[in-house]
């Protein structure tokens, strides 16, 4: 005989199993249509989104959402917590807008690629302040100048104590904020490759060992910013692809770059300017043909080309005026012309009167 069971009890095995269940089913969301999922990665590339899958698996490590049409995140991008996302992948959606609280379900966050958008607005508190964000890349992604700084303020207030590098790489930057690095205390690698920069003022850049340079405007290099990177001895520099100007303003650079072991790739940088030492290495640029034009030198040879542009300009104007009245001109000439020769006919047969006697009476009593 089997043990008496209480009918208003539920049998316990069956109770065991309903648990399991229900916690399966809130701890595990399926894949996200037309997504890939695999081993913790999850890839909706080129999907045409409008925003960010919710139904994301609970173990998701890696999260590739590029390509799509992703205008903003916010707060409801994730609005289920994510333990286990540490990398997430943004690159290539047009993404203007990073509004806050919107990496605020992502503790664990360590990696963030926002590469390739077009960046209008970057709220300070999208992260938590205890997040953990190491690596974050935003290259290509300032295309309207007068945002740029905008974004930027977002360094200044966001509490990213743990990033250790930054691409800021192919942004129109020309000239970054003062002390705009500051909050960033662990920051290590700073790219800012091809970013249109023709100077760094004094104090911006942190501590760092690795800084990339290359491909922007440097013509020269300040005093102060070389002082400072020898503070740093550690300091590992790229400058390749800037356009030096190789005249007398240079030699503390070319002193610089001979006695320190700072610049990585040293022996490829070449003068762009002037001509004659195109291409000429710097490290090889001696310092007899680093010259500058005198003050007045300088003066005389802009008044010289000023001098040049004003009389080409007179001389295109005389022209014009020429060719607009070529017919009065030359009814003016013909009219010269003709009163020349009426003059020219008259003296000549009043010459021949006095020069003949028989008619010189006569040409005493006409005048008469």
């Amino acid at each position: 005989m089997r043990p008496h069971q209480d009918p208003g009890r539920p049998h316990k095995s069956g109770m065991t199993s309903l648990l399991l269940l229900l916690m399966l089913a809130l701890s595990c969301r399926c894949c996200p249509d037309k997504c890939m999922c695999s081993l913790g990665t999850v890839k909706c590339q080129n999907l045409d989104l409008d925003a960010i899958p919710h139904s994301l698996p609970a173990n998701t490590k890696s999260l590739f959402v590029t390509g799509n049409n992703i205008f903003q995140i916010s707060k409801a991008s994730f609005p289920t917590r994510l333990e286990n996302l540490t990398d997430l992948y943004l690159s290539g959606n047009g993404m203007e807008h990073v509004d806050t609280g919107a990496f605020k379900n992502l503790p664990n966050l360590a990696l963030l690629d926002l590469s390739n958008n077009r960046m209008k607005n970057f709220s300070d508190q999208a992260f938590p302040d205890d997040n953990k964000l190491k690596f974050l890349n935003l290259s290509s992604s300032f295309h309207n100048h007068s945002f740029t700084d905008t974004v930027l303020d977002f360094f200044l207030h966001a509490k990213l104590l743990q990033l250790t590098s930054l691409d800021l790489s192919n942004n129109n930057l020309i000239i970054l904020p003062d002390n705009i690095f500051t909050g960033l205390s662990s920051l290590g690698t700073l790219n800012l490759r091809n970013s249109s920069l023709i100077t760094i003022q004094n104090g911006t850049l942190p501590l760092l060992y690795d800084l990339d340079l290359r491909d922007n405007d440097f013509k020269d290099l300040p005093p102060t910013m070389m002082a400072e990177f020898s503070l740093n001895p550690s300091l590992h520099i790229q400058l390749v692809g800037n356009p030096w100007r190789c005249n007398c303003f240079i030699d503390d650079l070319l002193v610089w770059l001979k006695n320190s072991t700072q610049v990585t790739d040293s022996h490829n940088l070449t003068c762009a300017d002037p001509e004659a030492m195109k291409h000429q290495p710097l490290l090889q640029v001696q310092p007899s043909q680093l010259k500058c034009l005198s003050d007045m030198e300088g003066v005389l040879e802009t008044s010289y080309v000023f001098l040049g542009l004003v009389l080409a300009l007179i001389g295109v104007i005389f022209l014009l005026v020429l060719y607009l009245n070529r017919k009065g001109i030359k009814r003016w000439m013909y009219n010269i012309r003709d009163a020349c020769r009426d003059h020219l006919e008259g003296y000549h047969y009043r010459y021949e009167i006095n020069s003949d006697p028989r008619l010189a009476n006569l040409s005493i009593n006409s005048d008469v």
